[in-house]
């Protein structure tokens, strides 16, 4: 029973579970929208929004908004194993870190993990989130992305606020 009571409290802990559900709603999130969006522009092609916003599907070989996009499979497979690092690296610090990191981190994870899934199902991201002013279209994201900025954005500010004290 002890062993019991040590792995329930080590490893089944209020803030990890908190972490682990904000992971898991931040991927479906990611799979739904993508999932949606790939349909629509399997049927209908892009989605004209408003004068500032388009959902037009692009397959992202590269990284977040569409960074370092290759056709070569050897970066293809470099950056794909580089974030597959960085998630396991993130996930060891998320285990040690405080409550309010363990949010961030998380928010960060689940986007990692969806763009990641997305790699290794499809060989690329579906980014599709197009936004604009007249003819300057900033880079094309997902939902994914999304969370992945707010999270860094987090730490930096976190970080920064703590760093002034």
């Amino acid at each position: 029973m002890n062993i019991l009571k040590n792995f329930r409290s080590k490893f089944l802990s209020k803030d990890i579970i908190i972490s682990l559900v904000i992971i898991i709603l931040i991927f479906i999130l990611d799979r739904l929208t993508k999932t949606s969006i790939i349909n629509l522009q399997l049927n209908n092609g892009s989605l004209f929004i408003n004068d500032y916003l388009n959902l037009d599907l692009v397959w992202n070989t590269g990284i977040g908004f569409g960074l370092f996009s290759q056709n070569a499979n050897i970066y293809y497979h470099f950056i794909t194993l580089l974030i597959f690092l960085v998630i396991v690296f993130l996930s060891y610090l998320t285990s040690k870190a405080n409550f309010i990191d363990k949010i961030f981190f998380s928010l960060i994870l689940g986007g990692a993990g969806g763009n990641l899934y997305d790699r290794l199902l499809y060989f690329a991201v579906p980014d599709f989130i197009d936004l604009h002013i007249n003819d300057y279209h900033w880079f094309t994201f997902n939902i994914a992305d999304i969370f992945i900025t707010i999270g860094i954005i987090l730490i930096i500010n976190k970080d920064l606020i703590l760093n002034k004290k």
